[in-house]
């Protein structure tokens, strides 16, 4: 027998909650395999198996609170027959009992159309699970499952819920009232939409009726509202704005991308010259690089630029470190890492630890202008947004432009607003002749 332990966390993370199972006792696990994950405040930690075996039994339910090496379960050899199950477990998956009616009753108080309908009837439901089907009066047998057995996930019952699947037994024969639209979803349940297809026909509420649905943060998104705050309560939080002309960026990707995609193996994109001229306006403007501790101010003398990824489970972070000594391509290849491992829930908390200053591109989803907020204890951050062809005039000429409007929040206890101007004006100048990036001026 071989324990299963939660992962240890880092200094600054005191706890985390058990989001998903991914065994269920009695399967077997293979050495390395997933078998459940873990949400701290920062990332989603996988929990491996360090052995093959079979998942003997749980001490943990989805939804509980871990700490750092608690025993969540226990793996055995495959043939053990699995342990007996706690009081806690034993009251999860209970079977339907028949109404005297010949309607099946659950014991949290849904009901089933035909006590006699395997199909209807759900004996299989975790405790988390039970829960969100009684409060929503879900139907199990429409819920779509996707399981590893077909049995139904808490992130099933809870797309399920936001789809308006609820009983209709004789006693509710109207159409229920449908749940929020699918943004009030958490970032996880959105994360996983069952694969299996959803209702042909849209529930539709009641007229006059006004639904809502009532979801709990989860612990990454609580953290992002506290740090946000945070720095609002505490750093003079300035905003300057320009613009910059596109043209020579675009005229310099489309004229060597052929080139670069076959010597790298990957596009050249904007975001990798915005890193390299943020780079060298650092170098220019340290105080743009420095941070406040107390009545201190930390002046880095080197260049670990954070760049804003939007997952399914909230902004996250990553940091491109030295990239005063990363070329074009190496931006490239990390920024499409980590796009690709923030997607799939992969990254660390080394990922996301550090930072000295922080890009984020807001046009990727068509923002025009925004005031970004500055990532802690970080003393500023640089916002891009939509490129959009506008006219402008060109030595006396009115031209049109692919102009895109650039934004830096800065902390204005330790940059002046000189200094801000000046770096962001860096930054407009270099990625409109990108030459000077070579020549570093």
């Amino acid at each position: 027998m071989a324990d299963i332990k939660v992962p240890v966390f880092s200094e600054s993370v005191s706890e985390g909650t058990l989001l998903t199972w991914h065994k269920q006792p009695g399967e077997p696990v293979k050495r390395g395999e997933v078998i459940a994950e873990i949400e701290t405040d920062k990332v989603v930690l996988e929990v491996t198996a360090q052995q093959d075996g079979v998942l003997q039994s749980v001490a943990k339910n989805e939804g509980d609170t871990v700490l750092s090496e608690e025993v969540l379960g226990t793996i055995g050899e495959a043939g053990a027959a699995p342990a007996a199950p706690t009081p806690d477990q034993a009251s999860g998956p209970v079977a339907n009992t028949a109404s005297a009616g010949g309607t099946a009753v659950h014991p949290n108080g849904y009901g089933t159309q035909d006590a006699g309908n395997e199909a209807t009837r759900r004996d299989d439901l975790s405790p988390a699970v039970r829960k969100i089907v009684a409060e929503n009066n879900l139907d199990p047998a429409r819920i779509p499952a996707t399981g590893p057995k077909g049995n139904i996930t808490k992130e099933d019952a809870v797309v399920a819920a936001q789809g308006g699947l609820t009983y209709q037994g004789p006693q509710d024969a109207a159409e229920p009232p449908s749940m929020r639209e699918a943004e009030t979803a958490t970032p996880q349940t959105q994360a996983r939409t069952p694969s299996a297809p959803a209702p042909t026909a849209p529930v539709q509420a009641p007229q006059g009726a006004r639904p809502e649905q009532r979801v709990p943060m989860t612990r990454i998104r609580q953290r992002i509202a506290e740090r946000l705050k945070e720095v609002q309560n505490t750093a003079a939080i300035l905003t300057t704005f320009n613009e910059v002309n596109m043209k020579p960026a675009m005229d310099l990707r489309k004229k060597y991308q052929d080139q670069f995609v076959a010597k790298h193996g990957v596009k050249l994109g904007f975001m990798s010259l915005f890193v390299r001229a943020a780079t060298e306006a650092l170098k220019q403007f340290p105080v743009v690089n420095a941070s406040v501790d107390g009545k201190d101010i930390i002046y880095h003398g080197y260049y670990d630029i954070g760049i804003a990824v939007a997952s399914d489970r909230g902004l996250v972070v990553p940091i491109l470190r030295d990239t005063d000594q990363l070329s074009l391509a190496a931006i490239e290849k990390q920024i499409a890492e980590f796009a690709t491992k923030a997607r799939g829930g992969k990254l660390t908390l080394e990922d996301m630890s550090g930072g000295t200053f922080s890009i984020t591109n807001g046009g990727t989803f068509g923002s025009m202008m925004s005031t970004p907020i500055i990532n802690a204890p970080q003393s500023a951050i640089l916002g891009m947004h939509n490129i959009i062809e506008r006219p402008v005039a060109e030595n006396g000429q009115v031209v049109i432009r692919p102009m895109m409007y650039v934004a830096l929040s800065y902390d204005h206890r330790i940059i002046d607003g000189k200094e801000a101007v000046q770096f962001l004006v860096t930054i407009k100048n270099i990625l409109e002749d990108p030459a000077r990036m070579l020549l570093e001026i």
